[in-house]
């Protein structure tokens, strides 16, 4: 069934789409993306107004023959490279760069006692001795 003519209404934006693609073309984090993905800003802002107007449409997945790519100019990625990449998505490894090893987050947000998902153990932070106490 074509996403076209799906029949009834579209669940999407509640604001003016005027008003929420001058946002998006202004948004810090919507340039970065844009460049990330090799996407010219306007034409990746269009993309994301046309999801958000439609919240049941689907993504496009096209599956390309590796011939094809490299005959477009596109180096794919050898099978071990794929594993690497699955493993570490299982392992939560993915999308940290070296922006957000520079930030407070994680240390902000590593819990204090208790076992990590990965297994390995976190230390238990010590409180200071309160020298203000009742004797």
């Amino acid at each position: 069934m074509s996403q076209d003519t799906a029949a009834g209404p579209k669940r999407g934006l509640k604001r003016p789409i005027e008003v929420v693609r001058a946002e998006l073309l202004k948004d810090a984090d919507t340039k970065r993306i844009a460049k990330a993905v090799g996407m010219e800003l306007e034409a990746y802002v269009e993309l994301v107004l046309q999801y958000a107007q439609d919240k049941d449409k689907e993504p496009v997945l096209d599956v390309v023959e590796d011939e094809e790519l490299r005959a477009n100019g596109f180096n794919p990625p050898t099978e071990e490279q794929v594993a690497q990449v699955l493993i570490a998505a299982a392992k939560g490894e993915l999308g940290v760069n070296q922006e957000f090893q520079k930030s407070d987050f994680q240390a902000a947000s590593t819990p204090k006692k208790g076992p990590s998902l990965s297994g390995e153990s976190i230390p238990v932070a010590t409180p200071p001795a309160d020298s203000a106490k009742k004797r």
